[in-house]
């Protein structure tokens, strides 16, 4: 909340309680949202605008209403930033899947020749590094789809293969801010610095590889039949990868080096790509040929509307607990109760059950004063511990669709113990590796 700004105690009223309990009944209605068929974007929208009303009829009571306009006024503005970075980032995702980069990446993996267990390793890696850049979910759908197309012959590798995905591309997201929403958002608060974020690399790097390394063990040694695919890049594909690296580098220019919000870099890196899209579309018309012309505001079209809405549904109504009073009380609860350490480790843990984007924005509002090291730990454990679950993170979620009877919930479960382990494994390397941030 803007510093200075004097808020009300909202938590023992009536307004609070009825707030709380408006949140709960709409993550709820999230949550089974497989069941209901209801959009999760829909519920939260609805909690998010009755929250901040109850926030203006108790600040209107007090008669202090100014107060609760700076509070919306100072989230509007969180939100707005990080509503312009993704718009950005998933119209490049969109960009690239129209022309086919995914695609050809799967056929080349598929087409290679490898038994069962080196497909098994080499799906992780690519998702590890390739979540990195891209977010978890969209690195799960591809590499999923490699072990779907290679692994049609295997239940088991298949199943074992996405676990080992799911952990591979949240472990991956946890290191990069492009990597995550929670990463993100931490690097746009200033918490972390850009190169920073590295320091978490070798801490991701065991939360997968310890393991993935167990769970090679149950993956059959044999060969899958080959797979003979051929697919090729559209026109422009290339250069839309290059804009898009550039495209990051902006963003990172223009807040490591000029002092400016990374958001306003990713909107001019969308003119690098408007740009280029007018150049393919014009050498299309020329030649005749329709599958060179690039049209990017079908790609802007195409962005997941019912997520972006769900981050504003969330940061608002989470927001609006902050206002009323609950993070003060949850900051006082965990972090000078527990401790931080204690506090940070719970977080990844709950994020398992609870998606990390709320858990890490409370954490946010709540800016618990606590070292550079502790910031890094609440960064990879909100990363990682989605992960312990199916149903933890997105990229568990997507997959559960995509391998449907294959990747089940029950079937991540069996290997809980093993991602546990490269929890707690990530967590002492963290502290033995970047001892000195603390």
């Amino acid at each position: 909340m803007p510093e200075g700004l004097k808020m009300l105690d909202l938590t023992t009223t009536w307004f609070g309680v009825l707030a709380l309990t408006i949140f709960v009944g709409a993550y709820l209605l999230v949550i089974l949202e497989e069941t209901t068929e209801l959009r999760k974007s829909k519920p939260v929208l609805v909690a998010a605008g009755l929250i901040w009303a109850l926030i203006g009829l108790a600040y209107t009571a007090a008669g202090t209403p100014e107060a609760a306009k700076l509070a919306a006024e100072h989230t509007i503005y969180e939100y707005g930033e990080l509503f312009l970075f993704l718009l950005v980032a998933i119209t490049y995702v969109n960009t690239l899947e129209e022309r086919r980069v995914f695609e050809v990446l799967r056929a080349k993996l598929s087409n290679r020749g490898l038994s069962y267990r080196q497909l098994f390793w080499l799906t992780g890696v690519v998702a590890f590094f390739l979540s990195g850049v891209l977010d978890n979910l969209t690195t799960a759908l591809v590499m999923g789809s490699v072990a779907l197309a290679v692994g049609s012959h295997s239940i088991r590798f298949v199943s074992i293969a996405c676990i080992g995905i799911v952990v591979a591309a949240n472990a991956g997201g946890a290191f990069t801010p492009f990597g995550d929403i929670t990463t993100l958002m931490v690097w746009q608060k200033g918490k972390v610095e850009f190169f920073e974020f590295f320091a978490l690399f070798v801490p991701s790097l065991l939360n997968w590889f310890v393991p993935a390394l167990i769970m090679s063990f149950a993956v059959p040694r044999n060969t899958p039949p080959a797979v003979e695919e051929q697919v090729r890049m559209k026109a422009g594909g290339i250069g839309v990868i290059i804009i898009f690296a550039l495209t990051i580098a902006t963003a990172v220019s223009f807040k490591n080096f000029l002092g400016l919000q990374p958001a306003l870099g990713m909107m001019l890196g969308l003119g690098y790509l408007q740009i280029w899209s007018y150049f393919l579309q014009q050498k299309g018309k020329r030649a005749g040929n329709s599958d060179m012309v690039l049209n990017s505001f079908k790609q802007i079209e195409r962005v997941e509307w019912d997520t972006l809405l769900f981050f504003f549904g969330i940061i608002f109504a989470v927001g609006g607990l902050g206002v009323m009073g609950y993070l003060s009380l949850a900051n006082s609860y965990l972090y000078l109760n527990w401790g931080p350490t204690a506090a940070n480790i719970a977080v990844g843990i709950l994020s398992a059950i609870v998606d990390n984007i709320p858990i890490m924005f409370a954490v946010l509002t709540m800016d618990p004063q606590m070292s550079h090291g502790q910031w890094l730990l609440v960064t990879l454990t909100a990363g990682v511990g989605g992960s312990l679950l199916s149903i933890g993170s997105a990229a568990g979620v997507a997959l559960m669709g995509l391998a449907r009877e294959k990747y089940t919930f029950s079937s991540h479960l069996k290997w809980s113990w093993a991602i546990a382990l490269g929890y707690v494994v990530s967590i002492a390397a963290h502290f033995i590796i970047n001892s000195a941030k603390f």
